[in-house]
């Protein structure tokens, strides 16, 4: 959700809110003084305390109602970002693990013990020209050349050293924060056919559910049905895939690249 659409959402609530609190005061004020004018005196305190008490109770409800949503929308987009850093990490572990293995993996333990040993290759392409023989006799030996491409591997860099430097946040990649105690990304792999080709695929993903435990259920299932440009659609936080061939996340632009 961009910064401007947030604002407007706060300022809507907080107007909405505002009016609401104004009402129930001049509410109050025309209860009090009809009371005032046709109640005898005896019964005036009573109903009065009464009264008091249920517009106090009633506008504690609706300040609940409509914070509370405030505040939920606040932390559910701390855990989305937090949890989307994970699964950036786990794209690129797994992006990386394509490149040399030419598949995916479903597995967290070969994809730790790839990031610790593996290594990209580094290769130089250059261009060279070498005599076309078929042509030279075609032509009465006159000599004809043809351009190719040659590939040299020049060294190698450690996938660890190119994904993650110095720090070791791969090894806890899996582990969803914020989220229900033990709650781990699910990692799933394998393959599409296209044609005679097979496509490697994969998807990591933690339900809603999950991520957003401890939240008020209501809340939980009106944000599992959000569809917008500017929302995590869906009952999932994802990357990937196994129904089609993508590998970019269904999050919005303003948690920061999807891609």
């Amino acid at each position: 959700m961009s910064l401007t659409l947030i604002y407007i959402l706060i300022k809507n609530t907080m107007l909405n809110l505002i009016l609401i609190i104004i009402g129930a005061i001049l509410l109050t004020f025309a209860i009090v003084w009809l009371i005032d004018k046709f109640l005898p005196s005896k019964v005036k305190p009573v109903i009065i305390i009464v009264l008091w008490a249920l517009i106090i109770f009633l506008g504690y409800l609706t300040f609940d109602s409509v914070y509370g949503e405030i505040k939920f929308n606040q932390l559910k987009k701390k855990r989305y970002a937090a949890a989307i850093e994970k699964l950036k990490d786990i794209r690129d572990s797994e992006l990386a693990y394509r490149e040399v293995n030419k598949k995916f993996t479903k597995s967290y333990d070969s994809l730790i013990k790839f990031i610790e040993n593996g290594q990209f290759t580094i290769i130089e392409r250059r261009d060279s020209s070498v005599v076309d023989e078929e042509r030279t006799k075609a032509y009465g030996g006159v000599e004809m050349f043809k351009d190719i491409v040659i590939t040299d591997t020049i060294g190698y860099v450690p996938v660890k050293d190119s994904l993650f430097k110095n720090t070791t946040r791969y090894k806890t990649m899996m582990e969803v924060p914020n989220a229900k105690p033990g709650t781990k990304f699910t990692l799933n792999a394998g393959e599409l056919t296209d044609g005679d080709s097979k496509i490697p695929v994969f998807e990591a993903f933690v339900k809603k559910d999950d991520l957003l435990f401890d939240q008020p259920k209501d809340l939980v299932a009106k944000e599992k049905e959000v569809l917008s440009v500017e929302g995590v659609n869906g009952d999932a936080l994802r990357v990937g895939s196994m129904d089609e061939v993508k590998t970019v996340g269904n999050w919005p632009k303003t948690y920061g690249s999807n891609e």
